[in-house]
């Protein structure tokens, strides 16, 4: 007990924490209770001064709360419980009592039998408007607590507690609070007796409708305006009691309120028409009906107007929530009824504007209950085709057929929330129906809509029969072979026929692709034939468009497949221009190409089949024309059509399985290292036995090496599982690197070895260690010190360890930085230093090799480990006192910031912007173009009150102007970009500093208008415009 007075006497003179800790430490060895601290602090809980009374129960309450639960005895609670509640009555000991009794009934041993006493004493002496909000929190989360512990014990204090509560929450204001309050109201208003009480909890929670809160910036407590709407809807339709009183208020702020006010409104209502049930919907219906009617015949905006066509079939379905034992559709009365026939009535001139909101109430009427919908189809779909067929007009029935169009797809729609099984609400009117919109496919002034329509009846689940659908795609077809030139409704037609692929597919595959294959020209059309050239690509279009099923795409594979060997075959005939075949080849395998590629961003299972079905023909395509070529142009040898047959092998290749992966690998390494193409190639036309496949030896021609191209697709996506199979590893990865620099004849072919290098060591990395070392080791020095080499070299040099570094980089390798300090290392050079300098920013470019669809190994964050460990270094760097390093690290800064978003830069623009304005002076044009770039990306968002580039506007200005004139920048990219920014700089820029050069800008400006580009004079009338409008003093 000693020590308990020493530690508490302690606190009270010095107020510290190790005092509590003490206490605390005590209780939970039993070297003390609570209750002897209440004894020692005997003579300041009687005090007659204030403040003592009050840190004596204030440190209770921290003691108590730091207690461990277990050591609360049920004696102990009763005892604390008794003598918090006298606590509440001194005005000055409320706040730590408060706290104090928050603990004690959150203990495993504070039992209901505590809770009339405790809610008593709140009833009783808790003052809510004389209390600060964090204190009322306090209160509020007590009564939360017991609601969530101690609910019976509330509810047998019924009409005690409910009015004692109704007191406390009556006029709160806070939205922190209100929260917690609106959270206690709707189990209240759910669980408990509230006959007594419904016109007083009306008040209390009614008074808060329509939120208005506004957060403030920056808010630290993260309350919304939605948080606050979404606790007051759930309190407003808790219980159906509050429906009589709840329209007229709901009436009120729909009549008069703001947008914001009637949408939240709107929305109140939807939440509540169903839990007032449909006794307060029925007998204010028609005053609701007329509030919504206005608010979607006369809408104040769109987003308003839909919210009044939900709440309308809210309002429906609460009238008609009841099953009615008829299935007569000449039962349905009320509203329904009445709105039905007034929106009839306005649609019989469809040509006016009030017949769009009247259909969208009659198409909202068809999901709401099954005998509305019913009732609605039934008055609105027979007169629509009644209405179509007596109207001559061709706007009149244009305008029919939009309407019905919506009316087809409501009904559609309808389906989807009715039980399985449901036959489709048109099936009785389908034969009218469909003959209209029949009728109207074929007349060309009404087919746009009409096509519409077809297309909400064939997508309307077991409405069409197949024969219907066959004959939906005959009429789709007649349309495409008598007018080649459909014009907009093409679009509309293949999205009719797409959608019939999915339902059923054999009718577009026996009528349709054939039609269209007939269409594509057996040989490409002369150079200057236009016409003919836009026909089959648009021909190609359509077959994309369609063909994506699996059925169709098998068919579509193949056709186009076979046309592409027949285009590539030997011409035998000399051609004096070839271009056109091999455009129309080209033509052919990108619409492969593009399409797999939608097949493989859906994940559609059937690509993998491909492998042993498709590939085999290009493979053996493109080899069998580079071993037969002899140096001689064939279509197929041509490296735009090789590039494009890599994409579909890579796309293929993206969707094995490890498995499947290793024996496709395997036969494409057996054929390209040792010359066995028929391990991997097959088809028509017979690979010559007598000439070697070699493409990596030194002597063959430049047809066979343009084919690693292919062999690079292959190895692109490769699982990290599967096994390259070569001998070594290394050796493997040496000889590439050393042919892709030695013996590769273009960029093409060192690109695709690299680009296999870079797949290899991503997903190899540690079975390629040796060849990593030895690179880092030897490979770099003795380039760069080989006097034989020429500047050239040099560049692939640096071309070969971007993709070498950039494998590991995307992993987070330890070794990476080492790669990249290679880099750094040549940047005194003059001859290569701006390369290697902008190799650093192409590290971390996009790249379309090491993605995770092609199974690289990519860690997250690596571009920001990148960035914040180099970006310093080039910042140091920038100021050396070797010019040409110092020039080097800009161009390396300007080529890493043009590489990486804002934000991974935005800390250091201060330090920034002086190095990039020395970056504008620098003499190559695209690093001109990149600094300037990145001054456009780093201004958005930016303030004139806040803005980094206020002190540098000045500077900024002149070299802005000198850029965007023509006899001093030969770069139109440049001049667009410094007229951009200059554009720019008024929005970003206080007007006091702009001021002094807005005469010269002005006039300058006046001359690139005379630019010859017309992109660069737009610009310049747009910067003018703006400094004009902006840069004025206000």
């Amino acid at each position: 007990m000693e020590a308990t007075t020493r530690n508490v006497q302690a606190w009270m003179a010095m107020g510290r924490d190790d005092e509590i800790d003490a206490l605390v430490a005590d209780v939970s060895n039993g070297q003390t209770t609570l209750v002897n601290i209440v004894k020692a602090l005997g003579e300041y809980l009687t005090s007659e001064e204030d403040s003592p009374r009050t840190k004596g129960v204030e440190l209770l309450s921290s003691v108590l709360a730091r207690c461990p639960p277990d050591n609360m005895t049920r004696q102990s609670v009763r005892v604390l419980v008794a003598f918090y509640c006298s606590k509440l009555e001194d005005t000055e000991t409320i706040v730590p009592a408060l706290q104090g009794l928050l603990t004690l009934l959150r203990l495993p041993n504070c039992t209901s039998q505590d809770v009339p006493i405790i809610m008593r004493a709140l009833f009783e002496h808790v003052k809510m408007k004389v209390l600060v909000q964090t204190v009322r929190l306090n209160v509020y989360s007590i009564v939360d607590t017991f609601m969530d512990r101690h609910r019976q014990a509330l509810k047998d204090m019924n009409k005690e507690f409910l009015t004692g509560y109704i007191n406390l929450a009556d006029g709160e204001k806070d939205p922190r609070n209100l929260l917690v309050a609106f959270a206690i109201a709707r189990v209240i208003l759910i669980e408990f007796d509230i006959s007594d009480y419904v016109e007083a909890l009306f008040n209390i929670t009614f008074c808060y409708f329509p939120i208005t809160f506004r957060p403030p910036p920056n808010d630290p407590y993260g309350i919304s305006t939605d948080d606050l709407k979404a606790a007051l809807r759930g309190c407003l339709n808790a219980t159906p009691e509050f429906g009589p009183m709840a329209i007229p208020v709901f009436l009120e702020k729909l009549t008069a309120g703001a947008p914001l006010t009637k949408r939240d409104t709107l929305q109140t209502m939807s939440a509540c028409f169903l839990v007032y049930g449909s006794g307060v919907a029925r007998s204010s219906a028609r005053d609701l009906w007329n509030a919504l009617k206005l608010e979607i015949f006369q809408p104040t905006d769109s987003v308003t107007a839909n919210m009044a066509l939900t709440c309308t079939q809210d309002l429906v379905k609460a009238i008609y929530a009841v099953p009615e034992n008829s299935g007569d559709d000449a039962e349905v009365e009320g509203l329904a009824h009445d709105a039905c026939e007034e929106c009839v009535k306005i649609i019989r001139e469809p040509e006016k504007s009030q017949a769009r909101p009247a259909i969208k109430v009659l198409c909202a009427f068809m999901s709401t209950t099954p005998s509305v919908s019913r009732y609605t189809i039934s008055k609105t779909v027979p007169y629509v085709v009644q209405l179509f067929q007596a109207l001559e007009e061709t706007g009149g029935r244009v305008s029919t057929l939009l309407l019905l169009s919506d009316i087809i797809a409501a009904a559609r729609d309808s389906l989807s929330h009715a039980p399985e099984g449901t036959a489709p609400a048109l099936l009785s009117y389908k034969d009218e129906v469909f003959g209209v919109v029949t009728t109207g496919i074929q007349n060309a002034s009404l087919r746009q809509p009409a096509l519409a329509c077809m297309l909400g009846l064939v997508s309307t689940k077991d409405l069409l029969t197949d024969e219907e659908l066959g004959f939906v795609v005959h009429k789709a077809n007649e349309i495409l072979k008598e007018n080649s030139d459909v014009g907009d409704d093409e679009d509309d037609i293949l999205k009719l026929l797409t959608t019939i692929t999915t339902i059923s597919p054999h009718h577009v595959v026996d009528q349709t692709l054939p039609l269209l294959f007939d269409a594509l020209p057996i040989q490409a059309p002369p150079r200057e034939a236009l016409n003919e050239h836009a026909k089959y690509r648009r021909v190609l279009s359509a077959l994309r468009t369609l063909c994506q099923q699996v059925e169709l795409f098998e068919v579509f594979l193949v056709r186009l497949t076979t046309r592409v060997e027949l285009l590539c075959v030997p011409n035998q005939s000399v051609e004096e221009d070839p271009e056109p075949r091999a455009a129309y080849a080209h033509a052919i395998l990108k619409t492969i190409s593009q399409t797999l590629s939608i097949k493989v961003d859906e994940k559609h299972v059937d690509v993998a089949k491909y492998i042993e079905r498709h590939v085999p023909r290009i493979f053996n395509l493109f080899i069998y024309s580079a071993m037969v070529s002899n140096a001689a142009y064939m279509i197929a040898t041509d490296t735009r059509l090789i590039r494009v047959a890599a994409d579909i092998v890579k796309l293929i290749a993206q969707c094995l399985t490890q498995q499947r992966y290793q024996t496709f690998l395997d036969a494409v390494f057996s054929a390209f290292l040792s010359g066995n193409v028929k391990a991997v190639a097959d088809g028509q036309m017979k690979i010559p036995s007598d000439v070697a496949f070699q493409p990596f030896k030194s002597s063959s021609p430049t047809s066979q090496k343009n084919l690693v191209i292919l062999f690079a697709s292959a190895v692109i996506p490769v699982h990290k599982e599967v096994i390259i199979p070569v001998p070594d590893l290394n050796t493997f990865l040496n000889e590439m690197l050393e042919w892709s620099l030695v013996h590769a004849n273009s960029d093409l072919q060192r690109v695709s070895a690299w680009q296999t290098i870079s797949s290899i060591v991503n997903k190899h990395t540690e079975e390629v260690s040796v060849f990593l070392n030895s690179k880092l080791e030897s490979f770099w020095s003795q380039r760069f010190s080989d006097e034989t080499l020429n500047l050239v070299q040099h560049q692939q040099t640096i071309f070969s360890w971007i993709h070498i570094t950039r494998a590991l980089l995307v992993q987070n390798h330890a070794l990476a930085f080492t790669f990249v300090d290679r880099f750094f290392e040549v940047f005194g050079r003059s001859d290569v230093g701006w390369d290697a300098a902008k190799a650093i920013g192409k590290l971390v470019e996009p790249d379309d090799v090491l993605l995770k669809k092609n199974h690289a190994v990519i860690k997250i964050l690596h571009v920001q480990k990148f960035v914040s460990r180099i970006l310093p270094r080039i910042i140091t760097g920038a100021t050396d006192s070797n010019t040409k390093v110092q020039l080097s690290h800009l161009v390396a800064l300007t080529s890493l910031i043009r590489a990486i978003g804002k934000p991974l830069y935005s800390a250091q623009m201060p330090t920034l912007i002086p190095l990039l304005l020395r970056g504008i002076d620098l003499p190559d044009n695209v690093i001109k173009a990149n600094v300037i770039d990145t001054f456009i990306a780093a201004a958005e968002g930016d303030t004139p009150e806040h803005s980094l580039i206020t002190e540098h506007a000045p500077s900024l200005i002149a070299k802005m102007l000198r850029n965007s004139m023509c006899d001093e920048m030969p770069s139109m990219q440049v001049r667009i970009a410094a007229l951009r920014y200059l554009g720019m700089l008024p929005q970003i820029v206080r007007y006091d500093v702009l001021h002094p050069s807005k005469p010269k800008v002005v006039k300058d400006l006046a001359k690139a208008l005379d630019d010859p580009k017309r992109s660069v004079r737009k610009e310049a009338v747009d910067a003018r415009t703006t400094w004009y409008a902006d840069c004025v003093f206000i």
